[in-house]
């Protein structure tokens, strides 16, 4: 049977859990190890830690904040910001991470991501493709890098399909448009996706209400992330998870 997983983001900045709206408008959400002993607690499925300055700052990861969440986690965690190597996935891992995620260094060195996967597994390595919209382009959606803040000109599914032939364990699509705005996911983004990729799918980017989760089930996410509802309390995970077992879908009570 495969279950629908739950998956808190914690996007992390100085130190703190924050969260933004479309990618800008960031306030402050909370200590990263008591949010992550919270989420563990009321049934999340796995967290993933979001350094989300280290790539425009051009560093990487804050290490210490990586071993602080390992060693209160009791589901997976996947940590991504700022990593742009072998070496920097290497000790992320060390510190504690089950599983890593690259996004702007994979775009510009897409070879990295194909190494990654050799060396740590496909099933350690999640690709980020942050998108906005552009209807010039043949799939409507355009890659943006560090951090949302760069233009690419590439085609987000055209990516994504190149991303998929390296054998990566996740590809995480966000939708600029949509992220922290809580009127849902971008649901067509996640089924063009789900079209070109036999990796897990993350949705990201936009969920408000529980019926928001069950449409991007619906529309072939394998998990189900999301980082205000959760933070500020709008939506508790055990109620969202009996609410979408109710709607039919599987997921871990």
């Amino acid at each position: 049977m495969t279950f629908k997983k739950i998956m808190p983001c914690l996007d992390m900045q100085n130190g703190r859990v924050v969260k933004g709206v479309q990618f800008v408008d960031i306030r402050d959400a909370g200590d990263p190890v008591e949010c992550c002993i919270a989420y563990c607690k009321q049934g999340a499925d796995e967290l993933a830690l979001l350094d989300i300055t280290a790539t425009v700052e051009g560093r990487s990861t804050m290490l210490e904040v990586v071993r602080r969440v390992a060693e209160a986690a009791t589901v997976p965690f996947t940590v991504g910001g700022g990593i742009s190597d072998l070496k920097i996935a290497e000790n992320v891992l060390k510190a504690g991470a089950d599983k890593f995620s690259v996004s702007t260094a994979a775009f510009r060195n897409p070879k990295i991501i194909e190494e990654m996967v050799r060396e740590f597994g496909p099933e350690r390595v999640t690709v980020a493709v942050d998108v906005a919209a552009n209807q010039a382009l043949p799939s409507g959606y355009e890659v943006f890098i560090d951090g949302g803040r760069t233009a690419t000109g590439k085609d987000a599914i055209e990516w994504i399909k190149q991303i998929d032939g390296y054998g990566v364990g996740a590809i995480l699509p966000t939708s600029k448009t949509t992220d922290g705005v809580r009127t849902g996911y971008d649901l067509p983004l996640i089924r063009q996706t789900r079209a070109v990729t036999q990796a897990l799918v993350v949705a990201s980017g936009g969920a408000g209400t529980m019926p928001h989760f069950l449409e991007a089930a619906q529309a072939g996410a394998d998990i189900l992330l999301a980082a205000s509802v959760f933070h500020f309390g709008i939506i508790g995970i055990p109620e969202l998870k009996a609410f979408l077992q109710k709607e039919g879908v599987e997921v871990r009570m």
